[in-house]
């Protein structure tokens, strides 16, 4: 009979660990932190938050509302009733008391999304012509410069960026294989490979750039993208997604860029919309950024083709 108690427990054990496995690590900080503020949130008005129910729910989200975006209460909602689902608890998230209360403040609200602004060629060009002439160390330039190049041509997300490792590169004559070996929509680690051929103009070109920076830094194992020192010292500790930000971010003010409306995904979606307004289809656009779904490409489609397509440009004024 403890022998049998024994492996329950343990199968038990184990049944938790798969499920907290089928998650990546980043996603599960996520869900916790959402769930953190919907626990401070029953707290505050005496609401039990674990188990709770779809009435307390609906509350929550009717209080955040008022300064949250739709996209954003969806993300709670899920985070809430995942969290259940960890701890062994079940919560109908598609009570009608949830779905009919989050219809109503998308209708109060309205839904439209206000995306970060895509870097373009435009500003792809200046940012690099403007890390070339800083006055600072060639090692950092070309760190920069290649991260942002490669992050655009490679239509990158800043974590896929910085996960990359020597291991992963693979020149060729057409230009570099970039073998990606986890990113958020690859979740079971299946992996792609990704195609980056030389630009005709190499002063743009993410592949030479690749190739100066690792002849420069002489990395031959481990982490493309790394810290730096005090003293320009090149450091073995791998960049994180903040910093990636932080260096666009950078790299556009000093170009002379308002930097408030970029972000870390403005590499990504500038690829795609410089693709798209090039013609590129949406399935070559997914087959280098690794969506899963077209509803994305096909917005960056549309945003692309705006005035391309756009009714006034029959108008004979």
């Amino acid at each position: 009979m403890n022998e049998l108690v024994t492996d329950i427990k343990k199968l038990h054990e184990e049944t938790l660990e798969n499920l907290k496995s089928s998650k990546s690590n980043n996603t599960l900080r996520a869900y916790k932190s959402d769930f953190r503020d919907f626990g401070a949130f029953c707290a505050k008005h005496g609401f039990n938050s674990m188990p709770t129910e779809p009435k307390i729910v609906s509350l929550y989200l009717t209080h955040l509302s008022t300064s949250t975006k739709i996209s954003t209460l969806r993300r709670r909602l899920v985070s809430i009733g995942v969290v259940h689902k960890l701890k062994g608890h079940y919560l109908d998230t598609k009570h009608p008391v949830i779905i009919e209360n989050l219809m109503g403040i998308k209708r109060k609200k309205g839904s439209i999304q206000i995306g970060k602004k895509p870097i373009l060629i435009n500003h792809l060009k200046e940012i690099i012509n403007v890390i070339d002439n800083q006055k600072i160390e060639k090692i950092k330039k070309l760190r920069n410069r290649t991260l942002i190049l490669l992050g655009f041509g490679g239509g990158f997300r800043r974590t896929e960026l910085i996960s990359i490792d020597y291991e992963d590169l693979d020149f060729v004559e057409e230009g570099l294989k970039i073998t990606l070996r986890r990113s958020k929509t690859d979740q079971f680690g299946e992996g792609m490979v990704k195609g980056i051929p030389y630009f005709i103009n190499e002063k743009y070109c993410p592949v030479i750039s690749l190739k100066n920076w690792i002849n420069l830094s002489k990395i031959k194992t481990g982490s493309i993208f790394r810290r730096f020192a005090k003293g320009s010292i090149l450091t073995s500790n791998r960049l994180t997604d903040q910093s990636v930000v932080l260096i666009i971010k950078d790299c556009l003010k000093l170009a002379g860029i308002e930097n408030k409306n970029f972000s870390g995904h403005s590499l990504r979606s500038g690829f795609a919309t410089v693709a798209a307004e090039s013609g590129a289809d949406e399935r070559s656009i997914m087959a280098m950024t690794g969506h899963k779904t077209t509803q994305m490409v096909r917005r960056y489609i549309k945003e692309a083709n705006i005035f391309k397509n756009n009714a006034l440009n029959k108008v004979k004024l």
